[in-house]
């Protein structure tokens, strides 16, 4: 009996475990915090990049608190490849005009049309790595010396070798054995002529953090993120949505099914999951109960081993 009730009291109760993912999201917030107004404080002109998916709308909410009651301090950014899903780009400008803040869109499409880079084609065709010469190109046009972007550690292996403050070269260019220590959470934000800063405020969140995040701040999210019907197609195992932005051939199947999506990119390169999550706690548990990263659905990580790293290098975000 005795050992019985050692195990009983060693049992966590609903409560308790409540309460640790209470205070460990608490902990991540403050240190997102700490990470904004750093950057405020050390860069000149900064930028949150945003697409107006569930990290980066985490951000705004994220940065909405660093500032209080003032607003945020420097404008968002998004580079638009022009084949998103537009519930995400709906959202995006609904947030935008809500919040009363500034909106910067850079089109790759205009990178396309001035010959910079090259539209792909074929059966695993994407604009998704044709941002990077766009982006670069914005930020050389404002002169931004920090970018601000939701990238996490736990999403892809490339990402977990990031700096909070993460240095880039004049040619915009990553080099991961040239980052500076951080120890102690100090941030050196001190750059040469012509470097600029990749910062990430989320660094050492995971998925589930940011879903739980949302849920306790009751914050809103375009409906993608929520199971709904769908007309989808099958290819190599994965979920792809019926569009003229996505190469499809003639005898794959058009279906209708209930998905949702655990990232959102590019559409061309994005697929979708089954799902019957229509909330926000069916997508929590759902996330809690998943054995597969949500990189997991982004076909231009699987172009190669490295693929996520070398995009990296050319400064790609």
């Amino acid at each position: 009996m005795e050992i019985s009730n050692i195990e009983l009291e060693l049992s966590p109760e609903p409560e308790l475990a409540l309460l640790n993912d209470t205070s460990q999201i608490n902990t991540l917030e403050n240190e997102a915090i700490y990470i904004f107004r750093e950057v405020a404080a050390q860069f000149e002109k900064p930028v949150l990049l945003f697409s107006g998916g569930k990290d980066s709308i985490t951000l705004v909410r994220l940065a909405q608190k660093a500032f209080w009651p003032a607003k945020i301090p420097f404008p968002l950014m998004h580079i638009d490849t022009g084949h998103n899903f537009p519930e995400t780009i709906a959202f995006r400008d609904k947030l935008v005009a809500e919040l009363g803040l500034e909106l910067i869109v850079r089109n790759v499409q205009d990178s396309i049309d001035q010959g910079k880079v090259k539209e792909e084609s074929g059966r695993y065709s994407s604009r998704n790595s044709l941002q990077t010469t766009t982006l670069l190109d914005a930020i050389e046009e404002f002169k931004f010396d920090a970018c601000i972007g939701g990238a996490r550690r736990d999403e892809e292996k490339a990402r977990a070798k990031e700096r909070i403050f993460s240095v880039r070269d004049d040619f915009g260019q990553w080099d991961e054995r040239n980052q500076r220590p951080e120890l102690f959470d100090m941030l050196n934000g001190q750059i040469e002529l012509g470097q600029n800063v990749r910062v990430f405020p989320i660094s050492n969140w995971t998925e589930l953090d940011v879903w739980s995040y949302i849920k306790e701040e009751e914050m809103e999210i375009p409906s993608i993120y929520f199971a709904h019907k769908r007309k989808i197609f099958l290819r190599d195992g994965l979920i792809w949505s019926h569009s003229d932005y996505v190469y499809q051939e003639k005898d794959e199947e058009v279906l209708e099914e209930m998905v949702r999506f655990r990232t959102v990119g590019d559409m061309s390169c994005t697929a979708a999951v089954y799902s019957e999550a229509t909330d926000i706690d069916a997508v929590v548990q759902e996330i809690r109960d998943s054995t597969i990263s949500e990189r997991g659905a982004r076909i231009d990580d699987k172009r190669s081993e490295a693929a996520m790293e070398k995009r990296k290098q050319q400064g790609y975000f």
